[in-house]
């Protein structure tokens, strides 16, 4: 196997080429005889969806289907809007862009001040670094979304959100509409010593001075340009320029807030702040219901995580949560019904969650304590689309709108529903059903797990498998080692034999990598194929390892 092949086996990268629609299509479609759910009116019975060239153009019982358009039969299908996760990286390359000007200062590096611009990249765009290689467009847009929010990570100041809708023929055939949000976070430095700001005191100080620096530099420019000969110019900053230039584009400042204490901080830190022109939202929101009337009174959207609070995989059994823990445990999922009954804009996005099925599963647990589904479609669909600006071409299924489809054989928040079929821009897509486990599993598999194995030229390696297991015995989950993280595109567990399949770039094009073998109960062992090569690797979980060393040394 070669040198290349192993290094990017290792590296555990998502990127591929683009995935298109199939080839040869019209440009014009129409769904005949459908269930419509438009999601800005009522649900249509019987109705037909006319596409054409990207755009919806028309939408009714009784309408003229033109003689070109590829006609879907829809008798038992229903068509709704394309669903959108509101804050993600999807689209987006894993890894950092080069070293340099692109990357945030680093701890080792002294940042000693807020003139340093520690953490801060705001010039880094999701419309610039847009990828058509990240394989995730495929996984998300199978599971029945078309359109994310995309924005880089790291960072106080990460980079600018743009609006990508899934699929195109080049990078810039995603973009929506950018920039669209400015997101911070709350990050320091990780301890004394390491560079300011070390206290979340001084990330929110810090925070608050950029503001009064932007707007500073927005009024010097201006003066400046008036009387450009007898005022002295400017000093540049990038940091400034680049808030000053999405603030004039009206984005978003998306706010970072989970728990009580957090949602109220933010409620205070937007008057605190006083950004001029400035609009705001949360992102986080688990502990809505405790805060939900506070937030409605100041007319704030909330971005809703739905990786609910659960406990730790293989956790110590002896450490014993709080009882404000299981509280938050059992009652995060009500906050999207208690913003809604208080009135608070609010739409969803994925948070930790890597499939997209597990996304709609998340959602339904929040039906099941109370949200009304039409409430729930909306926060995946047109109330997305309005807290990000969008809404006068996406979120909704009408005419003259961008073609963002999803076609199912079902109530979309049913377990046993089945996506047939999206449409992207107007591309339709056929759903690929990932391959099932063909008996029950003998045991479960989930759980974080370390995977060991050794290449030929890079020796001793190490990832870790963080695996979730359906009652079926579907596998779902992550491989990550430390140069980056791929998402497992399909997977399961049959008795005792597992199989689990991620894709990574493999001298340019894309491979699948397959992890496969036997399952004992506590450990892994199996092998390791990718093109025609293979490797053995091993299996265990890190507390099961550590426990075994711990009962080792006890013994001696």
């Amino acid at each position: 196997m070669s040198a290349v092949c192993f290094t990017a086996l290792s590296a555990l990268s998502c990127a591929t080429p683009p995935v298109q629609a199939q080839g040869g299509e019209p440009q014009y479609f129409a769904i005949r005889g459908a269930k419509v759910v438009p999601v800005s009116g009522p649900p249509m019975e019987n109705a037909t969806i006319v596409v054409s060239r990207g755009l919806i153009t028309a939408l009714g019982k009784d309408v003229a289907i033109p003689p070109e358009a590829w006609v879907v039969e829809g008798k038992g299908l229903t068509v709704y809007p394309g669903l959108i996760d509101s804050f993600t990286d999807v689209g987006l390359p894993t890894a950092p862009p080069a070293s340099g000007e692109g990357g945030p200062r680093r701890p080792q590096e002294g940042a000693h001040g807020p003139e340093d611009r520690p953490y801060s990249t705001p010039w880094r765009s999701g419309a610039d670094e847009a990828s058509l290689s990240d394989k995730r467009i495929e996984t998300w847009r199978s599971g029945g979304f078309t359109t994310v929010v995309s924005s880089p990570k790291g960072g106080i100041f990460q980079g600018q959100a743009a609006v990508l809708n899934l699929a195109g023929e080049r990078a810039g055939d995603l973009v929506v509409k950018s920039p669209v949000a400015i997101p911070v976070t709350f990050q320091t430095s990780g301890g004394f010593g390491g560079g300011f700001p070390s206290s979340i005191m001084g990330t929110l100080a810090y925070i608050h001075q950029v503001w009064l620096d932007t707007e500073w530099s927005v009024k010097a420019q201006a003066t400046y340009e008036k009387n450009p000969r007898s005022v002295a110019r400017p000093r540049y900053d990038r940091t400034e320029a680049a808030l000053a230039e999405a603030l004039e584009d009206h984005a978003l400042i998306l706010i970072p807030a989970n728990n009580s204490i957090q949602l109220r901080r933010a409620l205070e830190l937007v008057d605190r702040w006083s950004v001029k022109g400035a609009t705001y939202a949360i992102y986080g929101g688990q502990m809505g219901y405790e805060v939900a009337s506070e937030i409605a009174a100041k007319k704030l959207p909330v971005l809703v995580n739905l990786k609910w609070p659960e406990a730790e995989k293989d956790a110590d059994p002896e450490d014993k949560p709080s009882l404000r823990m299981l509280r938050f445990r059992d009652r995060a999922p009500s906050s999207p019904a208690a913003l809604a009954k208080a009135g608070v804009k609010f739409a969803f996005y994925s948070g930790g969650i890597t499939a997209p099925k597990d996304i709609l599963k998340a959602v339904k647990k929040s039906i099941d304590v109370g949200l009304a589904p039409d409430t729930a479609l909306r926060a995946l669909t047109l109330s997305a689309a309005e807290i990000f600006g969008v809404s006068d071409r996406l979120g909704s299924v009408e005419n003259g709108k961008i073609a963002n489809l999803v076609v199912t054989d079902g109530d979309l928040f049913e377990e046993k529903t089945k996506i047939k079929m999206v449409f992207v821009d107007g591309r339709r897509f056929e759903i690929r059903e990932p391959e099932k486990p063909k008996e029950p599993p003998k045991g479960d598999i989930t759980g974080k797990w370390k995977l060991s194995y050794s290449t030929p030229d890079g020796g001793p390696e190490e990832s870790t498998a963080d695996l979730t297991m359906e009652k079926d015995g579907t596998i779902s989950g992550t491989i990550t080692s430390h140069r980056g993280t791929a998402s497992i595109i399909s997977g399961y567990l049959s008795v005792d034999k597992f199989s689990f399949t991620i894709n990574i770039p493999i001298e340019g094009s894309p491979a699948d990598v397959i992890f496969s073998g036997t399952f004992d109960g506590t450990s892994l062992k199996g092998t390791i194929r990718v093109q025609d090569f293979s490797l053995e690797f091993t299996g265990v979980k890190p507390t099961n390892a550590t426990r075994a060393a711990a009962a080792y040394g006890g013994a001696r």
